[in-house]
């Protein structure tokens, strides 16, 4: 087997994999979208119902990358499919900070919920595992999609995390405020990531590049 066929034959399968981990990434967003927008409601959390919204984003970017990698040259439609990912950063970041100021100029104070906190400490830990696989993934293919969309993974973690804390911190000490200074935190990581798919940074290398250096006789 050349060089060149094996570099296809492990392209098939990194582009299997990504396909396998954003439908994994979709289906647990979409149920994540339902409970935690169900739960915020029922405990007037706007924070909460945010992070359900969050969840929305989070499914439109994974989708985006879903439907490049169905294409025949995914390639193609790696410039488009960043502009998608950043519009979804720029989405993220303009409504957690909008609920986040309206949470802390009107001293909203949710109600305890533990099903909120359930959820959110779900997603603490499934999402960095998410994240990881498509950014390895990414990174070995050389897609700034897939790299692209697993930090928008990442920064839903860190948004599950920020949620969590605040929760807990209202239901403990009634710190009603610890929710939206946090979240103010993550729109800045979030517009930052948005800048970055927009210019297409994604910090991807691709495997094929990689072995085309290698046989290069001149290096």
């Amino acid at each position: 087997m050349t060089i060149a066929s094996r570099t296809g034959d492990r392209r098939q399968v990194l582009q299997r994999r990504i396909r396998w981990i954003v439908a994994a990434t979709i289906g647990y967003n979409l149920v994540e979208a339902i409970v935690a927008i169900g739960a915020g409601a029922a405990a007037s959390s706007g924070a909460l119902v945010a992070f359900g919204l969050d969840s929305t984003v989070e499914v439109m970017s994974a989708a985006a990358v879903a439907w490049q990698f169905t294409r025949r040259d995914p390639e193609r439609w790696e410039k488009g499919t960043l502009r998608v990912i950043a519009v979804a950063f720029f989405a993220l970041a303009v409504y957690v900070t909008a609920t986040s100021l309206m949470t802390l100029i009107g001293r909203v104070e949710a109600e305890h919920t533990t099903l909120g906190m359930v959820i959110t400490a779900l997603s603490v830990i499934v999402m960095p595992f998410l994240s990881l696989a498509e950014r390895r993934a990414g990174r070995e293919l050389g897609s700034a999609t897939a790299v692209a969309d697993s930090k928008q993974t990442l920064i839903c973690t860190y948004l599950s995390a920020a949620v969590l804390v605040g929760l807990v911190l209202n239901s403990l000490f009634g710190w009603w405020w610890a929710d939206a200074v946090a979240g103010l935190v993550i729109a800045g990581f979030a517009i930052r990531e948005g800048f970055e798919a927009w210019r297409g940074d994604a910090c991807a290398t691709s495997v094929g590049m990689i072995l085309e250096d290698d046989e290069d006789p001149r290096h």
